[in-house]
């Protein structure tokens, strides 16, 4: 039999976008014929051979409304006349030309909404691009059958908002035995205390910003790493040099998601300091918890709804009170000179890992799609 092609569309980078590749390879292990879209920017590193197929949009625009509205208007044309039986829409942001395309060529579409596109702080701060992203989404999301999320909260908060059943598939990494290697690049001194910061999305209000600053409130024995980027880059590097922390804190850049988790364990400690400014934030559950809990690395983390119950649940980290740099720096310092405390949270780690990984999300993921698969040949 022939197989069925999924065509997968994103706006993000696919070299470092480990989630999408998750997906990718699951589905194609579980028979498909796989190809995702997504784009190549400037600073994109090489891409890497996958099992399925890719294809990267260069556009004249890597931000702003005239990034999606050039990206968006490439991938109609794009998906109007490329060969498929299934469209998969990741986020809000490819979502109107897959459905356009969807009910112009009579192909069922999947969409993995695992972000709360119009309860980001970017959107709220702008009315006018809100209403036009909120507009698309509320004539949508409604006529979809086949939605799924990252966390049983925001499935509950879209299931109130549009009244449509939505899945749960938890974006977490595959689980295998954290195994050492040398094949780094980044030489992590072993005489001190490593702090790690970790994200593609390193962005407003995740409280980066007070996390370099508590780090005036540590002495020389911590560094803390930024493995990463994101719109407030520039902003930390600045403050580092205001505040005459570069012996500190250090700027690793992107790392390709591959070589990512070799990086996080050597750390003592990662963070996941969100702020619930925005209804994103509030019920998120960070990929970055999952990859410090897979390396097993202890986690210090602001107290969010879905964070907070995972953490807590599994007893592996502690939490800020405030976002005070000063208080940040107070948890840091009480989770070392507490006897045993970032021991024992070390050893309840890999318990966490056994029971909430990929190789449990995927069959939920390869489920769906089984779905669609029947409906398909129903249709013969």
């Amino acid at each position: 039999m022939k197989k069925k092609k999924i065509v997968v569309s994103v706006t993000t980078d696919l070299v470092t976008d480990q989630r999408i590749h998750k997906v990718c390879t699951s589905l194609h292990e579980a028979g498909y014929d796989v190809l995702v879209v997504g784009r190549e920017m400037k600073s994109s590193l090489p891409l890497a051979s996958r099992a399925y197929a890719t294809k990267r949009f260069k556009l004249w625009f890597e931000k702003g409304m005239l990034f999606y509205a050039t990206y968006n208007v490439r991938l109609f044309f794009f998906l109007l006349f490329v060969k498929t039986d299934i469209l998969l829409a990741n986020d809000l942001d490819t979502l109107l030309p897959n459905y356009l395309v969807s009910k112009l060529r009579g192909i069922p579409l999947a969409y993995d909404n695992h972000e709360y596109f119009t309860g980001t702080p970017e959107l709220l701060q702008r009315p006018i691009v809100y209403k036009v992203w909120k507009t698309i989404e509320r004539a949508i999301f409604p006529k979809l059958k086949y939605i799924y999320t990252d966390n049983d909260a925001k499935q509950k908060l879209f299931e109130d908002e549009y009244h449509v059943p939505v899945k749960v598939v938890k974006n977490v990494p595959m689980y295998y035995p954290v195994i050492a290697t040398q094949d780094i690049t980044i030489q992590f001194p072993k005489d001190k205390k490593i702090l790690v910061y970790q994200g593609t999305g390193i962005n407003i209000h995740r409280g980066t910003e007070e996390l370099t600053e508590a780090m005036e409130y540590l002495d020389d024995s911590y560094i803390l790493y930024f493995i990463g980027s994101g719109d407030v880059i520039d902003v930390l590097k600045e403050k580092v040099q205001e505040l005459q922390l570069q012996h500190k804190v250090i700027f690793t850049g992107k790392v390709p998601f591959q070589e990512l988790q070799q990086y996080t364990r050597h750390a003592h400690l990662g963070f996941t300091l969100d702020k619930p400014i925005s209804d994103n934030y509030i019920y998120s559950l960070p990929n970055k918890l999952f990859d410090y809990v897979h390396a097993g690395v202890p986690v210090i983390a602001a107290r969010l709804q879905e964070v907070e119950r995972m953490i807590t649940k599994y007893n592996i980290g502690a939490f800020v009170p405030s976002h005070d740099p000063r208080d940040i720096a107070k948890t840091i310092k009480e989770a070392f000179e507490t006897p045993g405390r970032i021991e024992e949270w070390k050893l309840n780690l890999p318990i966490a890992a056994q029971e909430v990984n990929w190789q449990n999300e995927e069959k939920v993921l390869v489920g769906i799609y089984s779905d669609i698969n029947a409906f398909l040949d129903s249709k013969r």
